[in-house]
Order: structure tokens, then C-alpha cells, then sequence
């Protein structure tokens, strides 16, 4: 009887554990199939890429254990860890650094405007202060990183209160002579080139022709031949006014109200000059042909004798060919000019290397119908153009 009691109360432990394990599955099933576990499940699939919040190692999901667990394959360890859910966040909902991020815009404040270059008269006050040296010509060492130097920036520099027009020649033994015109403002630099160190050895040679400009037009002419000279070169060493710096330093003028005025070349001089000769007789004027008001009337005092303006096919014809061109129309021109009695004439040459200049001014200097002629700086030719006088 004692054993069927017991036999009895395993059967109802056993049926009690059964029912009590299916009721535990049954819940489970409830909780897997709920909307809100369905969702996470749909989060977090077999396949998704997941790290850990509180470690932050990263894996992948391989397995769903129930509502809250799953099992995570771990990158670069091969190693299978449970987690619960709520300990991971999918990488795909991390967000990413912005690589573009949006910078602040930078507004500079307002500034008080920048003095022109070259500078003012108002902004040389400590150029009146100090002595001004006049117009200088410098040399400006460019050294290299290995403390080498390679070459020389050329600078002409004013300090004076003037502008000033110029012409800059540099002759180096075995080079094309390299000529440069130009303007240059009050209290300021302008530069000219360049020379490389080893060219100091090839005795070069600088000449420059300057001219004041004033309100009534440009002043009389200053020139200066400087030839250098390594020892003395290295010798002239000197902080630059306006460049700042220490530089191969010369002086060309001083002051244009210093520099001595070649007699005959300014207005004064000239006036006086011509004010103690006598009145001319009749055999002082030139003798002009008869000639037709109306040719006088309509002749234009200048030529330009550039080829594209004389002849259609310039391209086909040698230099020698277009010189000789060139030529017969100045003389053509210089004849017609005699002819009608003009007083002066501008002949366009152009600057190039000067050939039919030379020529110009070799045939001019023995015209005995010519009084003088000159090539200087010009308002409408610049220096591109001689003007004769008859």
C-alpha cells in the first residue's frame, strides 16, 4: 500500500513539472510572438552587426536565445558570448562622424583701407624725417636654404617726393644687353630684374637716363654708367630704404634739385641762351620749295614705320628685306616733310633691339636739313618714337 502511495505522488510530481514546464514554454511562445518582441527581433536579426554599449566590442548576432538573449559572435576573436538585448546597439543606428563638418564662417572686421603701392606723399613722413638718398639702385641677395646665394633681385628706388620716368640698361659680356622703361612713383621701388651670382664675374655694366616729372611735363635728363665691380660690390652693403633689408646698395643721384642741369637742357637755360643772339637774317631761315597749302594742310607730321603698316605680306620677307622697307619709307616721309616746311616730324620705330633706330639716327645726324632730333620719353609714343626738328 506504501509503495502505490508513493508510485502515485511521483506520477503527480511528474505531471505537476509538465505542466508547469509547458506553461513556462507556452509563456515564452506569447512573449516571442508579442508585436513588441517581433520589432526587436526585426532590430535585432541573426546577421546584424551590433556592439556592446558598455565595452564597446563589435560583432555579429549568429543566434536568438528568447525575447531578451542572444548569441554574439565577437570580430577578430572567433568567440560566441550571450548578451542581452538591451546591452547592444546595432552599428547601423550609430551615428557616423560628419567628415564635412560645416565651418564657421570667418568675417574678417573692418579694416582701415591699405596705403596704395608704391605709397603716397602722405605716408613718407619718415622719409622726410631722415635724409632722403635720392635714387638708388640695389641688389637684392636670394639666398638659397643651403645659405648659398644664387642670384640678385635688381631694384631701382625713390625716396624723393617726385615721380620720375626712366631708362634701365644692363650689359653683361656674352648676353643681349637687356633695356627696361618705365615710371616710377614718389617714395617707392620698382623692380628690374634679375642677375645671378656668377654674372658678377662677367663685368657687367649698368646705364640709366632719368627724367623728373613735373606738373609742366618731364625735366631734364640725368644719366649714370655704373660699372660692377665684384670687390666693390661686396663692399656697398646697406640697409635699403623702403625694401628694409640689407642689400648691395648704390647711389645713383642724390636729389634732382642737386643734380647739376646740363646747360641748354632746361627751359631757363635755353631762354637765356637765345635771348642774347642777334635777330636772324634772311639767310638764317630755310629755304622751302613752293608747296600746296592744301598737301601742307592735310600732312601728318609722324610715320609709323612699323612693317605690318607698310606692306600686306610682311610674313614672307626677311629682316634685312623689311629693313630696307623701312628705310625708304623714312626717307620718303623725311623728304615730303623738308618739302613743305613742317617744323618738326615724329618717326615711329618701336623699341625692339634698336636697328632701325640706329639707322634713323645715323641718317639724321648728317641731314643738313636737320637741326636736332631726340628719343626720349614721349606721352603718346613713349620711348618708341624720334621726334626731329627742322
Amino acid at each position: 500500500m506504501f509503495l502505490v502511495q508513493s508510485s502515485l505522488f511521483r506520477l503527480f510530481i511528474n505531471i505537476t513539472l509538465i505542466v508547469t514546464g509547458l506553461s513556462k514554454s507556452y509563456k515564452q511562445i506569447q512573449d516571442l510572438e508579442s508585436p513588441a518582441t517581433k520589432k526587436i527581433f526585426m532590430l535585432f536579426a541573426e546577421g546584424t552587426k551590433v556592439r556592446f554599449k558598455n565595452t564597446g566590442d563589435e560583432g555579429v548576432i549568429i543566434a536568438i536565445l528568447d525575447a531578451e538573449m542572444v548569441n554574439v559572435e565577437l570580430d577578430n576573436d572567433d568567440m560566441v558570448i550571450p548578451a542581452f538585448i538591451e546591452n547592444l546597439e546595432r552599428i547601423e543606428d550609430i551615428p557616423k562622424p560628419n567628415h564635412n563638418p560645416i565651418k564657421a564662417k570667418f568675417v574678417e572686421s573692418k579694416k582701415d583701407p591699405e596705403a596704395p603701392t608704391p605709397p603716397l606723399q602722405d605716408h613718407d613722413s619718415q622719409y622726410h624725417i631722415l635724409k632722403s638718398l635720392g635714387i638708388q639702385l640695389a641688389f637684392d641677395p636670394q639666398v638659397q636654404p643651403d645659405g648659398i646665394t644664387s642670384s640678385y633681385d635688381i631694384f631701382l628706388i625713390n625716396d624723393t617726393r617726385y615721380d620720375a620716368l626712366f631708362t634701365f640698361t644692363i650689359d653683361i659680356i656674352g648676353e643681349t644687353p637687356n633695356t627696361i622703361n618705365g615710371k616710377i612713383s614718389s617714395v617707392s621701388y620698382h623692380k628690374l630684374g634679375e642677375m645671378k651670382f656668377s654674372q658678377l664675374n662677367e663685368s657687367p655694366i649698368v646705364e640709366i637716363d632719368i627724367w623728373q616729372v613735373t606738373t609742366i611735363g618731364t625735366g631734364y635728363k640725368m644719366s649714370k654708367k655704373l660699372k660692377i665691380k665684384p670687390k666693390q660690390f661686396f663692399k656697398n652693403v646697406k640697409t635699403a630704404p623702403l625694401l628694409n633689408r640689407q642689400v648691395h646698395w648704390y647711389q645713383l643721384f642724390e636729389n634732382f634739385d642737386k643734380e647739376k642741369k646740363p646747360r641748354g637742357e632746361d627751359l631757363k637755360s635755353y631762354t637765356q641762351r637765345n635771348a642774347k643772339k642777334p635777330k636772324k637774317t634772311s639767310s638764317d631761315y630755310r629755304r622751302v620749295s613752293g608747296s600746296d597749302p592744301m598737301e601742307l594742310a592735310h600732312f601728318e607730321n609722324e610715320i609709323d614705320l612699323h612693317i605690318e603698316n607698310l606692306v600686306s605680306d610682311n610674313k614672307k620677307r626677311n629682316n634685312a628685306e623689311i629693313l630696307r622697307i623701312q628705310l625708304t619709307q623714312f626717307n620718303q616721309f623725311l623728304d615730303k616733310a623738308i618739302r613743305l616746311g613742317v617744323n618738326s616730324a615724329f618717326v615711329i620705330h618701336g623699341v625692339g633691339k634698336g636697328k632701325l633706330k640706329n639707322e634713323i639716327a645715323t641718317q639724321l645726324i648728317n641731314h643738313p636739313e636737320v637741326k636736332t632730333f631726340k628719343n626720349e620719353y614721349h606721352p603718346k609714343y613713349g620711348f618708341g618714337a624720334t621726334e626731329i626738328i627742322f
